[in-house]
């Protein structure tokens, strides 16, 4: 999350909340808290995520993790921080949640195309022994009727009515 979408749900300004992570700099490690660059702000711009620069105030924003958010309700000590951040967390516990049971989803179905690859496969298999019986037969019956034709139009020998 940005510091500026934060602020706003702290009700602090973003100046208040800035100031705050870097007197306690310590408690945001990378994988916390980073400052964008300007080609991720020149990208966010041009895809649209935020309308202009303008919208950061001329500062460069600071990007927020799930970890980093949580650390911000013991450095912004304020009852609507605490309820702010027990809101958030409880945001990214059920986004959490949603993805187990989407990745489960998609292992389920996963499985069944296999399945379904795999009865395919031996449905074919099936099908192409029926196909090859009936051949087999057909030819056996066409062999069976060339006989007879040959048998009926052979020459007869012996006794002759």
């Amino acid at each position: 999350m940005l510091d500026k979408d934060l602020a706003a749900l702290y009700e602090v300004e973003t100046r208040a909340l800035k100031q705050a992570v870097k007197r306690n700099i310590d408690r945001f490690p990378t994988d916390f808290m980073f400052e964008l660059t300007d080609d991720e702000v020149s990208q966010m711009v041009s895809q649209n995520v935020i309308p202009s620069k303008s919208y950061f105030g001329g500062a460069v924003p600071y990007a927020f993790s799930e970890q980093g958010v949580a650390m911000l309700s013991s450095v912004l000590k304020s009852k609507k921080a605490l309820q702010v951040n027990i809101g958030i967390v409880r945001a990214f516990v059920e986004l959490r949640r949603i993805m187990q049971v989407d990745k489960d989803l998609a292992m389920q179905i996963e499985k069944l195309s296999k399945r379904l690859d795999e009865r395919i496969d031996n449905h074919d298999a099936q099908l192409a022994s029926i196909y090859e019986a009936m051949e087999n037969l057909l030819d056996k019956e066409a062999n069976k009727e060339a006989e007879r034709k040959e048998w009926q139009s052979r020459q007869r020998i012996g006794f002759k009515k």
